[in-house]
């Protein structure tokens, strides 16, 4: 069928038939875990199952800021979700998330294991438990909050919509292209204009709201996030940019930014962080794995 044919949905949807979409390989129409799978458990009370999607990168940038203000109850063990595998699905990290989505977190501090899931809720979560990166007055954390929470509303239509259109459906359909990209211009425009007149997205003060939002609208504004940066000219959003370089500037931002990461090149990567020493010794140990491969 070309994007030109009509379709007349059915009366009753069903599910019979591959999407050919770059993520066929695991989108389902129900939950639940498909296989038995225990999630391993480190020596920190805090435990992070992710990857480094925005999502998860929100995550692993959160616990080094905080590690960088010296909350030594930060420390964590971060341990990779291959969600092209289906790890998702495991019984143990459904048990964590039922909503089968990275990032999940595992807080065994208290008497009983309390998990925290959505990207947004383990944020707030972190800044609630260690009093940091929140502000303290009504107005500033209202204001604060208000932009987590726009982030968390607004990521869908870059992601699941313009992304999905533009770098993975199988088919280039004009109408949803259109249609996503005049929304992720809208918000880009609505973040530029807020950065126009403050420092942070929350105000003069770094929050989690400039967490949530950088590793999806910095990405974006640098033309890293699905090689779109040409096609939404984001080189206009000038103070985007400027906030954007600001954050990646950051060395809490450029630790966090490597937790977790499976792809890219070696120096980028770092599968899972157990100690702050695990980034110092990343590249040396992968490229001995790299040298010990058969050839």
């Amino acid at each position: 069928m070309s994007q030109t044919d009509d379709y007349t949905p059915p009366k009753v949807w069903t599910w019979n038939k591959p999407n050919g979409g770059h993520f066929a390989g695991i989108n389902r129409p129900v939950a639940g875990p498909t296989h038995d799978q225990a999630l391993p458990r480190g020596q920190h009370p805090l435990q992070l199952y992710s990857l480094a999607t925005p999502n998860g990168v929100k995550v692993t940038v959160m616990l080094e800021e905080l590690l960088a203000l010296g909350h030594a109850g930060a420390e964590y063990d971060a341990w990779p979700i291959r969600i092209t595998e289906g790890e998702q699905f495991g019984s143990g990290f459904v048990a964590v998330n039922p909503n089968s989505k990275i990032p999940a977190l595992l807080d065994c501090s208290g008497t009983q294991p309390l998990r925290v899931f959505e990207s947004g809720a383990i944020l707030l979560y972190l800044a609630e438990k260690f009093g940091a990166l929140l502000p303290d007055d009504p107005a500033g954390r209202t204001e604060c909050l208000c932009w987590l929470f726009w982030q968390m509303g607004s990521a869908p239509f870059l992601g699941g919509g313009f992304g999905h259109f533009y770098a993975y459906a199988p088919s280039k359909i004009e109408y949803a292209i259109d249609r996503y990209a005049m929304e992720v211009k809208r918000q880009m425009d609505v973040l530029n204009r807020r950065l126009a007149e403050h420092r942070y997205v929350g105000g003069e003060q770094y929050s989690i709201a400039d967490i949530a939002i950088w590793p999806w609208y910095g990405a974006l504004a640098k033309g890293l996030l699905y090689e779109a940066g040409e096609f939404l000219q984001v080189g206009e959003y000038r103070h985007l940019v400027r906030w954007a370089d600001e954050i990646a500037r950051r060395p809490a931002v450029q630790r966090g930014r490597l937790v977790n990461r499976l792809v890219g090149p070696l120096e980028s990567q770092l599968h899972e962080r157990h100690d702050a020493s695990d980034f110092a010794t990343r590249t040396q140990d992968k490229l001995q794995d790299k040298q010990q491969e058969p050839s």
